[in-house]
Parts: structure tokens; C-alpha cells; sequence
């Protein structure tokens, strides 16, 4: 499948879809298609991963999009300020926050919800107790609010993240929560009471702007 980021303050991604190519989509993030594209709400996984999938905040069902004729072709965005990354599957799963995952496509994608390891990190960490994560052979688009900031942890290399500034990040990554310290921190630091707390081996995406939890990407805000 072709693709192209274009735009500078909120980017889109236009695709030209193959015969046999399978595109899924956040729902709401359809900007304009061609007569030649056909698409249809879906549930990755199936019913079975409804319950979970509806608790992750990227809502029960995906858009499933499917040409009809050479030369399909399909713009999708985020409805918000912010960029797109392409994260590419031969380096391993993702795991993406909430409103983070845009589209997804290639060979066995398995598109599924992953239960936070630490019950810490679930409460307070930014991310959700459910986070959805992608697998398989192919690419995943992530929407970040504001620009992407992309780290490489080592194995065994933190990286202290303030809270909402988590897009997606590899599946390899362990992550968990700790107080910021001090009250005076606390009370006048802006950053919350907890930071999120990464360790490698794997990689980062960190988004410049808070996402807030009511402003999933690929809906109207």
C-alpha cells in the first residue's frame, strides 16, 4: 500500500490501496475517499474483544476499508492538531494510548486490547488499564497530539514521562508509575501527583501536547 503524510499543523495520510489490500481505521477518521474504496465498521478480533476493546477508549468497533477498483484511494485524519508516525510492525508490537492509533494495514495484523502489567501504571499512569495493541506483518500510524518526540531505551534504561504525553510505545517496554516527590512538586508542579516511568529495552513515541482522555483521535473534538 502507498502512503503519504502531508500538512504541517494537523497532518493526514492519503493511501492508494491495492486489490487485496485491508486497511482498518479509527472510526471518524475517514477525511474524503474515491468512488472506488468501500468501507464498514468491524470488531477486531471479534465479539469477544468487544467488552475490552469499549474500556480501551478507542470504542467497540474500527472502520474496514477495502478497494473496489485499481486506484483506490482514501485520506484519513485525526480531527486535531498534531502529526502522524508510521511505526513499523518488523520492529515488534505496539502498544498504543488511548486515541493514539490511527490506521493499521499488512499481512496477519492482529489487532487486539492488552491489560496494563503494573496496577499502578493502570490507575495513574495516563495510559488506561486497557491499551490497544497491534501486531503482525506491517505498518501502524499513530496520531500525537502537537509533534513527536522518539526515543530508543536500552535494556534496562528508564525515561520518566509526564503524564499524557505517552502516544505509543514498544511492546518490549515495561512502564509503571512513581510519585513526583515533594508536596511543593505536587501542589505546584503542574505534572500531577505521578509520572509514568518506561523501561527498556524498545521504542518511544512521546506526543508534545497532553491528550486528555474525552479526545481520542479520529473524532470530533
Amino acid at each position: 500500500m502507498d502512503y503519504q503524510i502531508t500538512g504541517e499543523i494537523a497532518q493526514t495520510a492519503s493511501l492508494t490501496l491495492d486489490r487485496d489490500d485491508l486497511l482498518w481505521a479509527s472510526k471518524g477518521s475517514i477525511v474524503s475517499h474515491n468512488p472506488s474504496i468501500e468501507w464498514d465498521l468491524k470488531i477486531p478480533g471479534g465479539i469477544g474483544g468487544a467488552l475490552r476493546r469499549s474500556l480501551s477508549g478507542e470504542g467497540i468497533s474500527l472502520a474496514q476499508i477495502r478497494p473496489l477498483a485499481p486506484g483506490a484511494h482514501v485520506v484519513l485524519g485525526a480531527n486535531a492538531p498534531g502529526h502522524i508516525a508510521a511505526w513499523d510492525l518488523a520492529d515488534g508490537p505496539v502498544l498504543t494510548t488511548r486515541g493514539a492509533f490511527l490506521a493499521a494495514w499488512g499481512e496477519q495484523i492482529d489487532i487486539s486490547v492488552s491489560v496494563a502489567r503494573r496496577a499502578g501504571a493502570a490507575v495513574f499512569g495516563g495510559a488506561g488499564l486497557f491499551l490497544q495493541r497491534v501486531s503482525g506483518r506491517g505498518t501502524v500510524l499513530v496520531h500525537g497530539s502537537g509533534d513527536f518526540s522518539e526515543q530508543s531505551l536500552e535494556a534496562s534504561e528508564t525515561l520518566v514521562v509526564s503524564t499524557g504525553n505517552l502516544a505509543a510505545f514498544a511492546d518490549s517496554i515495561d512502564y509503571d508509575v512513581r510519585a513526583v516527590g515533594s508536596l511543593k512538586k505536587t501542589l505546584f508542579g503542574h505534572e500531577g501527583l505521578f509520572m509514568t516511568h518506561l523501561r527498556g529495552p524498545g521504542k518511544v513515541l512521546l506526543q508534545t501536547l497532553k491528550r486528555t482522555a474525552v479526545q481520542p483521535a479520529g473524532r470530533t473534538r
